[in-house]
């Protein structure tokens, strides 16, 4: 049984629900959707169908496509940018610090729901919004990262944005270009693998006022 399959045994037509709930339903049915279908190809009708709700329920919530899409976006780019964010914080050895920016990218491109999709594939990046927040997660990913850069380093704010869009700019490519190889290469081995490559890289960056590089 697909994923779809599984979601729609479980909403019955008509079901009551709270408004959060309903809400996120919606949200579910229209990702599916949206990452099996892309944004262009993917109607209401189908997204209505799939939450096993009226299309009069699915406007009281959401007045369009555009503003569905958006509302995933928002939820998913948030995901990754504090997905980056946990993992610098969850150690204070940069060597470790890089493997883990590295799988939260990994972990990200992996999810079943196919979300990353909808961020960094998606058929709609020439609309405004959807580009704004595309850039937004891509500039705040960097940022997260920068601010460790910039700090252990003591190189410009300018040049530490320049090397966290590099590192953070490899690990979304390596780790989409890994999916779309199904996985050829364990998910663990190719982190570590990317991580020595970044690695060999940054520690070329002494700790300000230390001339240990980690």
């Amino acid at each position: 049984m697909t994923a779809i399959e599984q979601t729609e045994a479980v909403r019955p037509r008509g079901t009551r629900l709270p408004r959060r709930a309903r809400r996120n339903q919606l949200l579910g049915a229209a990702q599916e959707v949206f990452v099996a279908q892309g944004y262009h190809a993917a109607a209401m009708d189908d997204i209505a169908e799939r939450a096993g709700v009226s299309k009069p329920v699915l406007y009281q919530h959401f007045p369009g496509k555009l503003d569905l899409y958006l509302a995933l976006l928002d939820q998913h780019c948030e995901s990754l940018i504090q997905s980056v964010r946990n993992a610098l914080a969850s150690t204070s050895d940069n060597k470790q610090r890089v493997r883990a920016t590295m799988d939260a990218y990994f972990a990200y491109v992996e999810d079943d729901g196919g979300a990353f999709r909808l961020v960094f594939e998606s058929d709609l990046t020439n609309e405004p919004a959807v580009r704004e927040r595309v850039d937004k997660v891509t500039n705040e990913c960097a940022e997260a990262i920068c601010d460790v850069i910039a700090e252990d380093t003591g190189l410009s704010r300018a040049e530490s944005m320049l090397l966290a869009s590099g590192l953070g700019g490899l690990a979304q490519v390596v780790a989409r270009s890994w999916l779309h190889s199904d996985r050829s290469v364990p998910r663990d081995q190719a982190v570590q693998l990317l991580a020595s490559l970044a690695w060999r890289g940054i520690a070329g960056f002494p700790l300000h006022g230390n001339d240990q590089h980690h």
